[in-house]
């Protein structure tokens, strides 16, 4: 397995080698690189700009030694086949030290401790969405050793981060992040990343249920989908890249994925970089935990474990919802509260140029819609295109063109991962911006067809069923487009 990871990096450590010994010399001065995560469109892996962070040796057994009696949380699922995905609310946890995880992931015999009722052979464990502020609380010299002031965020570094420690199959449902854009760093082990446009968002199925505010979920397994029930999700534009030690991945705004551990142990560190967009975002996040709370606490007041994802501690009454919608709106007329007048800018859940007629804005702040991409305020599109270095040091996530089934061979084969290096590196073809286009335009819910000869589908409506037209993401934004509105009127 090392064997293999090394050849992952191999080529990229070359193509970046500085022509002798001395200090590292990065292929992207911050700046550069900063204007390459605020104008990038799509994923791409960056090489060679995390060469010499001293986090590169932030091995699963070099943590356990900085923290051998910390109990950190493992998230517990079953290697499993079926086509529903396995979300957080229907997995079981552990609290356990590092050491206990790796000794139960060594498959040792009569194992005893926390992972004892856990046979290796059918369960994964993940220590996810770790934040380092928490876990090093007595350790503040180590947030150094993540240097996201590379990428021009100067300042950043661990306090930022969050780590991920996950055993062969451990994997995160297929989701889009409702805030900032996300850069990761590969430490150890490789990890395989299924990503989808924004635009492709209908074809996802998306779901507020189970309820995180910063997640919307998908309801596809995407790695072992059911078209029957999922038809839609056939025309969705599935990009696949495996993550290898030492590269680093940027996953724009709103771009789904779903990121599973395909070594015996991964481990990994990311950073959610903040956008001028979720401003917007938080108004519409405040909406949508209201309606979902509001509708499932009514339900039955008695089993939020059925709903709220256990990553989801803040309360949930009606008055503090209230007070958290509330604080959202404030914040964001805050933001744009400048000289210039008029400049408050709307983000469309698509792209779509939304008309001030159409809007019926009569107030002294315009709402207008700017694309929903990672592109920084006044970039144009041939700037935006202008600025994407691919090279040796910068390689797109492309399209992928595998079957399904040769994807899914290889969650638990040690060797079915591809790798990204320098010769997979190409600029995205015509067709392929063609293909974006055309189900940019056509990412609308399909009419339904009523065919008296078929029989009627069932009519029971469940609250879920009604959630997921209520919180879908086109109707929340347009819920907190016209509430910012009736603000300004």
């Amino acid at each position: 397995m090392a064997a293999c990871a090394e050849a992952c990096t191999r080529p990229a450590l070359a193509a970046g080698a500085s022509g002798g010994e001395g200090k590292h010399v990065k292929p992207f001065t911050p700046e550069k690189a900063k204007e390459i995560i605020m104008s990038l469109q799509q994923p791409a892996v960056f090489f060679n700009m995390a060469s010499d962070w001293p986090a590169r040796h932030w091995t699963a057994n070099h943590i356990s030694k900085l923290l051998p009696t910390k109990q950190i949380r493992f998230r517990m699922g079953l290697k499993s086949k079926d086509t529903v995905p396995q979300f957080e609310t229907a997995c079981s946890y552990v609290e356990a030290t590092l050491e206990e995880f790796l000794t139960w992931n060594a498959d040792q015999p009569r194992i005893s401790g926390p992972f004892r009722d856990y046979d290796h052979s059918k369960f994964w464990a993940y220590a996810d969405y770790k934040y380092l502020i928490s876990l090093f609380e007595d350790r503040a010299d180590v947030f150094q050793d993540v240097i996201w002031s590379d990428f021009g965020f100067p300042g950043r570094n661990g306090q930022e981060s969050t780590l991920w420690i996950g055993s062969l199959g451990a994997h995160t449902p297929c989701h889009l992040d409702s805030y900032g854009c996300n850069l990761v760093f590969q430490v150890q082990g490789r990890k395989r990343w299924h990503l989808f446009p924004p635009e492709d968002t209908p074809f996802l199925y998306p779901t507020r249920i189970p309820y995180e505010e910063s997640s919307v979920f998908s309801k596809v397994n995407v790695i072992n989908p059911d078209f029957q029930h999922f038809p839609q999700f056939q025309k969705a534009q599935r990009h696949v890249v495996t993550l290898c030690p030492g590269q680093v991945l940027f996953v724009p705004r709103h771009w789904w994925h779903y990121v599973e551990s395909i070594d015996p142990v991964s481990v990994s560190i990311n950073s959610w970089i903040e956008l001028e967009e979720d401003h917007l975002a938080r108004v519409e996040e405040a909406i949508t935990r209201m309606l979902v709370c509001a509708l499932k606490t009514a339900e039955n007041p008695h089993n939020t474990k059925a709903w709220l994802n256990p990553t989801e501690v803040e309360e949930t009454s009606h008055e503090v919802n209230c007070h958290y919608l509330n604080g959202a709106v404030s914040a964001f007329f805050d933001h744009y509260r400048t000289p210039k007048v008029g400049e408050i800018q709307v983000v469309g859940t698509h792209g779509e140029n939304t008309r001030k007629d159409e809007l019926n804005v009569g107030s002294p702040v315009e709402v207008k819609d700017i694309p929903n991409q990672n592109v920084t305020m006044g970039t144009t599109k041939q700037e935006a295109e202008a600025a994407h270095p691919f090279g040796p040091h910068l390689a797109p996530v492309t399209l992928s063109s595998e079957e399904l089934p040769s994807e899914r061979r290889g969650i638990f084969e040690s060797n079915g991962g591809r790798f990204v290096c320098k010769d997979a590196v190409a600029k995205l073809s015509c067709a392929r911006r063609q293909l974006m286009m055309e189900n940019h335009e056509n990412a609308m819910v399909e009419p339904i067809a009523l065919n008296s000869t078929t029989a009627p589908p069932p009519m029971l409506v469940s609250t879920d069923d009604l959630l997921d037209c209520v919180v879908n993401p086109q109707v929340i934004r347009m819920m907190a487009q016209l509430l910012i509105q009736g603000k300004t009127m």
